[in-house]
């Protein structure tokens, strides 16, 4: 049974609201959040320009955008984990840390990428 609610337009305006504070408490809490919004809004022209192909240039931003998703994911465990406690706790400090590790892996990812297009591209 679904959980009671708004439905149709109303939930999706709903939804788009809560999103929205969202970005907000991250860009205002999150310095990370910050340095990687920058670096996206930076780094998507350059996207157009180093892209031969709109597959490339997609690809290129994307990696992008998958640093922002999993950092906005790893502020959320963050959270959570604050919220629950001050006090050290094994698993509170895994949590964090894997989040950490998620947020690496992807700029792991979008660096490799990158560093491929531009090797493919200038030789």
């Amino acid at each position: 049974m679904a959980k009671p609610g708004y439905q149709g337009l109303t939930r999706i305006i709903k939804a788009a609201g809560y999103s929205a504070k969202g970005f907000r408490a991250a860009w205002k809490y999150e310095s990370a959040f910050r340095q990687e919004v920058v670096l996206t809004a930076t780094l998507i022209p350059l996207a157009f320009l180093l892209g031969r192909n709109p597959v490339e240039v997609g690809l290129l931003i994307a990696s992008l955008l998958l640093v922002v998703i999993v950092e906005l994911l790893n502020s959320g465990i963050e959270a959570v984990v604050d919220r629950i406690g001050d006090e050290p706790h094994q698993l509170s400090g895994r949590a964090k840390d894997l989040g950490s590790a998620a947020v690496f892996v992807a700029l792991i990812l979008t660096l490799v990428l990158w560093v491929s297009v531009a090797m493919d591209r200038f030789g």
